[in-house]
């Protein structure tokens, strides 16, 4: 094994005073200092660690959402298409991060729990971004963060928005029809089953050579809410797995809040189609 080799012999920068470093452009030096453990439980960095990824993992996916509905709106549809893709593969990676917290055991988790105070992730002001941009909109969940003025507006600015789905469903009425109903709604509440919009996907799906992008489209928008909904499962098993049926630090349910979450479809037609065809 050698040990004297210098890298700087093959053109390796070594020196950086003046110099934008890999830390230096990364900002590490606040990252790596962003984690500040509340007790003297070894699990508690594990926990900090997972959430603050997640939260980076969901910034990365509310600006490819953001960029895919304006592409989407524009008719732009191939570079949506990469987008959604990507996105899809964020929320893969948001599953794989639950098999680390769940080496977590009850016994390691209560250690530290009553540190978290009313802390919960019930109160990540970016995921209910990523819910009111995909169409699961509720004005009440802007509550938890009326506190923070420049978060609830963002909140508020996101319901007066097109869904995600709806520019989808825009992008479908150009080229088949689409009821008026499901058009012309109110963008502020959530997106409901509307009657024929499951007939003109399925008039997409019944010819896919004719309507090759709204095709390509329809299963991009299905692959990323089927990652989504495992995120959404894998969420509840860790949980009950860690404490059971208590309630959440936040005052949720815990558990119990989060199965009826479970219930929630977010492109709704594109399931129902499957059924039709």
């Amino acid at each position: 094994m050698t040990t004297s080799y210098d890298p700087a012999e093959d053109g390796a920068q070594m020196a950086f005073d003046g110099r934008m470093s890999y830390g230096d452009y990364l900002a590490l030096d606040r990252i790596l200092t962003a984690q500040a453990p509340r007790s003297d439980a070894h699990d508690e960095l594990l926990f900090i660690i997972q959430h603050q990824t997640s939260e980076l993992w969901m910034k990365l996916a509310i600006h490819e959402l953001t960029a895919a509905r304006e592409k989407l709106a524009a008719g732009d549809l191939q570079p949506a298409f990469k987008m959604l893709a990507r996105v899809a593969r964020i929320f893969e990676q948001l599953n794989n991060a639950w098999d680390v917290l769940r080496t977590m055991t009850p016994s390691d988790y209560t250690r530290f729990r009553e540190d978290l105070g009313q802390s919960s992730g019930f109160q990540s002001h970016q995921y209910r971004l990523i819910e009111f941009l995909l169409g699961n909109r509720n004005r009440a969940m802007i509550r938890p963060h009326a506190h923070v003025p420049m978060l609830k507006a963002a909140l508020e600015a996101e319901l007066e928005r097109p869904s995600l789905y709806d520019v989808a469903l825009a992008a479908l009425a150009r080229e088949v029809s689409v009821p008026e109903a499901a058009l012309n709604r109110d963008l502020s509440q959530s997106y409901t089953v509307q009657e024929g919009v499951a007939e003109a996907w399925a008039e997409v799906y019944r010819a896919p050579e004719k309507h090759w992008q709204l095709y390509e489209l329809a299963e991009k928008l299905v692959d990323f809410e089927d990652y989504f909904r495992r995120w959404r499962f894998n969420h509840v098993t860790t949980v009950e797995r860690v404490i059971g049926f208590k309630r959440g630090t936040g005052g949720t349910g815990g558990v119990s809040y989060l199965k009826k979450m479970l219930e929630v479809e977010l492109f709704p037609e594109l399931w129902h189609v499957r059924t039709e065809l």
